[in-house]
């Protein structure tokens, strides 16, 4: 219902879905997909359109747009006005080296007690928590080894957007692993299952008690030449 809602106000405000995406930083799709909304994402929201009303949000009581303390509506805002026009853009974005974490089970703790090797400016870049440089082929063509992803790091693994892909931090059968994946559902209850874009390599189902950190990878870079 929450997210009827939303539709409904930017839909009153001619915002495009792009553009609620680019303004909140929440991942593009989210409209469209079935499950609950967090009050972290409905207080995003809020921020970010200050003239929408918090308790017609929430519940559907009352009206849509918020009324100022002289009880008048407010002037009209700019919608348009994303996030990246202001903060965002200043915002630089720590690159770490993830080889020199600690331990899987502390491997974004590990990273961000860390010092950046560089840090990462890019105009209307989504707000993330750092960025790390791609090993491996699993996601060949999509990402190749040398790539730089950019990620926000999830706080409860349940809160997982099927089909996303996310770098994750898992622990197996007492072995470590640091991989990029889609997360997809599964048959089997209690376990997710692992894609690669390289077709070369197999899905895996593993259970989610295995996966000790997961963050949505929000933005990738790609250098194709040197100097």
């Amino acid at each position: 219902m929450i997210k009827e809602r939303i539709l409904k106000y930017i839909d009153s405000k001619s915002i495009t879905r792009y553009h609620f995406y680019k303004i909140t930083g929440i991942s593009n799709g989210f409209l469209d997909k079935d499950g609950a909304i967090g009050s972290d994402k409905c207080e995003k929201i809020i921020s970010c359109f200050p003239d929408l009303d918090p308790e017609w949000l929430v519940t559907g009581k009352g009206e849509m747009i918020r009324t100022s303390l002289n009880g008048n509506k407010p002037t009209k805002v700019n919608r348009y006005l994303l996030k990246s026009d202001t903060s965002t853009v200043e915002e630089k974005i720590p690159l770490y080296n993830i080889e020199a974490a600690a331990g899987v089970v502390s491997i974004f703790e590990s990273l961000h007690k860390q010092e950046p090797i560089a840090y990462i400016e890019i105009p209307n870049l989504p707000k993330c928590d750092g960025a790390v440089y791609v090993v491996g082929d699993s996601m060949y063509p999509l990402l190749k080894s040398g790539d730089i992803i950019a990620y926000k790091v999830l706080n409860d693994i349940a809160n997982i957007f099927w089909g996303e892909m996310y770098l994750l931090s898992m622990l197996i059968d007492g072995d470590s692993f640091i991989t990029v994946k889609y997360v997809q559902q599964s048959s089997k209850e209690g376990f997710v299952k692992l894609v690669s874009q390289n077709q070369h390599h197999q899905e895996k189902e593993v259970h989610l008690n295995c996966i000790k950190f997961a963050a949505l990878i929000k933005a990738s870079i790609r250098i194709n030449c040197m100097g």
